[in-house]
């Protein structure tokens, strides 16, 4: 507490918050989150949204959000989009809208409403962004917001015979100044506008924009927010995450549905051109970026340059990991308590499942040459990833390094899992089957099972 000045007393509509959840409850969510928040911290994000967010009445609450990455340290461009606004800006002046492919016409009436919308919209965030009420989130919030000139712009021509006019693509970002403006923490702001050497302007979607920033600062992600809850195949089901060259063989083949299809091709785009994730959320889900940055499974749709699942052999980073994930089986009894210390030591026996930095599995080999047999232990997967075949894999994988060592037999000794072992070809054996080290570190009080199974 800062002793510096009285704090004033929290009221009950303060408290409720921190009272509706119990403090340890409350403490184990705040220690799952850390790791998002040391991941995190220090790395770019771009975050485009289109006008369709402010007219539902979204923007405070983002703002409220990007104000709390910003306080972690993230480093944040944010491109907003202008659309519904434009068209009432049109509608006020008894101006008709073009479109062609669904592509806006922008003529000179037009552009001047997208400047009008545009400018609007940046004084409003710029507005929300300097809000310090006490008892809301933004109190004692100092976010810098700088806007400008980064994009230069070309005309996007005359396609199949209709001039587009002033509707424009990005040509280039000027990532120097942008890298400038997050280094000395300030969020970067931008509008659908980019400009021409010759002083034009031109009205361009913030999914260009957004896109083409993340790809010139290499960003570690690009997320959108749009009204759709993900990308869908045509079936209906949700891509909660996916790869490139995945989205590239669905896109090919049709089964992508028609909502979401062009924000995953922008998503794509970003990807091949040094973006590591691109992440869609819906703007409807309130806190839905919060959710998808730092909780494990998130919401919408994400999309990495690779396989965000591994399978690997274990390294003394994996230790935390790996005691979070056995502690719950050792406090029942299920496995033998392994102290940190052991674990470190014997940490080249362990092969890993890895979710994104989240250890979801583990196996360990023991091998005893002289018999020529190894232990299978720690045989274990998080309660919500049990009915995908992970042990399985698990079990495999410690077979195929007991082969490579030569070994041709495997055992565990397990409590109260034998008949997932006996359905996997193990059968029962007896103490005296084991080598000789390991009968003589048998538990006589755990009385385990023995089964063997030849390799």
């Amino acid at each position: 507490m800062n002793d510096s000045a009285p704090q004033p007393a929290l009221d009950a509509a303060a408290t409720a918050g921190v009272t509706a959840v119990a403090p340890a409850q409350f403490v184990s969510w705040l220690r799952e989150v850390a790791p998002y928040v040391h991941a995190h911290r220090g790395k770019t994000f771009v975050l485009g949204f289109g006008g369709e967010l402010i007219a539902a009445g979204r923007l405070t609450a983002l703002v409220q959000d990007v104000s709390l990455l910003y306080a972690m340290g993230i480093r944040i461009v944010m491109v907003y989009g202008s659309r519904p606004q434009v068209q009432e800006q049109l509608r006020l002046k008894g101006l008709s809208s073009r479109f062609n492919e669904g592509v806006r016409i922008t003529d000179a009436a037009a552009l001047e409403c997208v400047k009008e919308a545009a400018g609007e919209i940046r004084l409003d965030i710029e507005a929300a962004f300097s809000q310090g009420l006490p008892n809301t989130p933004m109190a004692n919030s100092k976010v810098r917001v700088i806007s400008g000139n980064f994009i230069t712009a070309r005309p996007m021509g005359i396609i199949d015979g209709v001039d587009f006019e002033h509707t424009g693509v990005v040509r280039k970002v000027d990532a120097e100044a942008l890298r400038f403006t997050l280094a000395n923490n300030a969020l970067a702001l931008i509008s659908p506008l980019g400009f021409s050497p010759t002083g034009e302007a031109f009205n361009l979607t913030f999914e260009d924009v957004a896109t083409s920033v993340a790809a010139a600062l290499k960003a570690e992600k690009l997320i959108l927010l749009a009204a759709e809850d993900g990308v869908r195949t045509v079936d209906g089901g949700l891509m909660t995450e996916i790869t490139v060259p995945q989205a590239e063989r669905l896109i090919a083949t049709g089964q992508v549905a028609a909502a979401g299809l062009d924000e995953l091709r922008f998503l794509l785009r970003a990807c091949n051109t040094g973006v590591k994730r691109g992440h869609l959320l819906p703007f409807g889900l309130d806190g839905s970026l919060l959710i998808e940055l730092f909780t494990r499974d998130g919401v919408g749709t994400m999309v990495a340059s690779e396989n965000l699942e591994a399978m690997r052999e274990a390294v003394l980073d994996d230790v935390g990991g790996l005691i979070k994930l056995l502690e719950p089986l050792e406090a029942d009894g299920t496995l033998v308590k392994r102290p940190r210390e052991l674990i470190e030591r014997e940490i080249d026996r362990f092969t890993v499942l890895d979710h994104d930095g989240f250890i979801f599995g583990c196996a360990a080999l023991y091998p005893f040459p002289e018999a020529k047999m190894g232990e299978l232990a720690c045989l274990t997967v998080h309660a919500q990833y049990r009915e995908y075949g992970d042990g399985e894999r698990l079990m495999k994988r410690i077979e195929a390094r007991a082969r490579a060592a030569g070994l041709a037999r495997l055992f565990v000794l397990t409590t109260r899992t034998a008949h997932w072992f006996l359905k996997r070809g193990f059968v029962a054996a007896q103490v005296e089957d084991l080598p000789i080290e390991r009968q003589q570190m048998y538990n006589w009080q755990r009385r385990s099972q023995v089964l063997v199974k030849n390799l």
